[in-house]
């Protein structure tokens, strides 16, 4: 199958996630995995917005992979972290943060934002960009939360949570982009990807 974007060069995910990984298979690239290596607690990125924070995340994801490649490419760095009423909810350490967490979801609604980057250093490339949707998850007892978090479900997932696995079953609904939630908002992703060929053409013809 061809890719939705015709890239023209060797393609590189900067997340070792099986759903960024399944998500940008979707759209028929060809690409490899070099995941990034970048400390996302960095202290220096508390003070900006959480729109902020998570294109800042995703760009230093994308850094720290292009950095250790010395092949001609184009890297796609990727974040998401889940925000109630203002406070910023990543990855639970463990399962007593993971159950805080749900406890503090569940019964209203919540955002999920997703920062994007894209890195191409040949180009001097850069373009970094997010995605929010709204989220309900519904109200949830006690033997709920703790079904779930005998799944095990809940790590290395923000907000304790993954939507596309058996969480579904506590979303009745949300107001935005479904893929955004799962790790790689692909329309998003789509007009980055024809902003970046669009560029990369442009370039060609001027050294050219």
């Amino acid at each position: 199958m061809k890719p939705l974007v015709d890239i023209k060069k060797k393609i590189v995910l900067a997340s070792a996630s099986p759903r960024r990984k399944e998500l940008l298979a979707r759209m028929g690239f060809s690409f490899d995995v070099f995941p990034s290596t970048s400390e996302e607690s960095n202290k220096e990125i508390f003070a900006l917005s959480a729109a902020e924070q998570v294109c800042m995340l995703a760009e230093q994801k994308a850094e720290d992979t292009a950095s250790r490649i010395f092949q001609d490419c184009l890297v796609i760095g990727a974040d998401t972290i889940v925000v109630r009423d203002g406070q910023i909810l990543g990855k639970p350490k463990d399962r007593k943060e993971a159950a805080a967490m749900l406890r503090s979801l569940q019964g209203c609604w919540h955002e999920v934002l997703t920062g994007i980057a894209l890195i191409d250093r040949k180009l001097s490339y850069r373009d970094k960009a997010f995605e929010c949707t709204r989220v309900e998850m519904m109200q949830l007892d006690t033997y709920q939360i703790e079904w779930y978090l005998d799944s095990g479900e809940y790590a290395d997932k923000a907000g304790a949570y993954g939507i596309q696995g058996l969480a579904a079953a506590f979303i009745p609904r949300i107001d935005g982009c479904y893929f955004n939630v799962m790790g790689l908002p692909l329309n998003l992703l789509y007009k980055m990807l024809q902003r970046y060929k669009t560029y990369a053409g442009y370039y060609s013809t001027v050294i050219d």
